[in-house]
């Protein structure tokens, strides 16, 4: 079995001060003890970069060091994994859109749920309620009491 989170929780497990973060950095912590595999994606990983680094966002912004270090020690988990666009991608893509209006912000949560898809993950943790659009995902919210 396996596993994904969006980057909500990356982020919230960062944001200092924030009544989520404390809930998200035991969430996180936790999945080093679970023994299914952790597939993270690129779109996820330099979302948190952008987000955690960003002034406009952020009250106190990581470094963008800081924040790429805590990139490289989720990557260092021994049951973590990057999965990445296969060669179907683009047909793939078209596939999981085509019955929905995707714009917007919801092009991101489709290139993520179509790369979980291709790789035959269908668990993602998320307080985003617009990845429950993709019928083929489990979408769990681990913040949620």
């Amino acid at each position: 079995m396996s596993y994904s989170v969006d980057v909500n929780l990356l982020v919230f497990a960062s944001n200092e001060g924030s009544a989520e973060q404390s809930r998200a950095k035991t969430f996180l912590e936790e999945r080093q003890r679970d023994p299914d595999l952790f597939c993270l994606t690129w779109p996820v990983l330099c979302g948190y970069q952008r987000i955690v680094t960003h002034p406009s966002i952020f009250r106190n912004p990581l470094d963008p060091g800081q924040a790429w270090a805590n990139v490289r020690g989720l990557l260092a988990w021994p049951r973590v994994r990057v999965v990445g666009e296969e060669a179907s991608f683009g047909e793939d893509f078209g596939q999981v859109v085509e019955k929905m209006s995707v714009r917007g912000n919801a092009v991101p949560d489709a290139h993520v749920a179509t790369l979980l898809r291709q790789h035959g993950v269908n668990r993602i943790y998320s307080t985003d309620t617009d990845f429950r659009k993709f019928s083929f995902l489990e979408v769990i919210n681990p913040l949620e009491k």
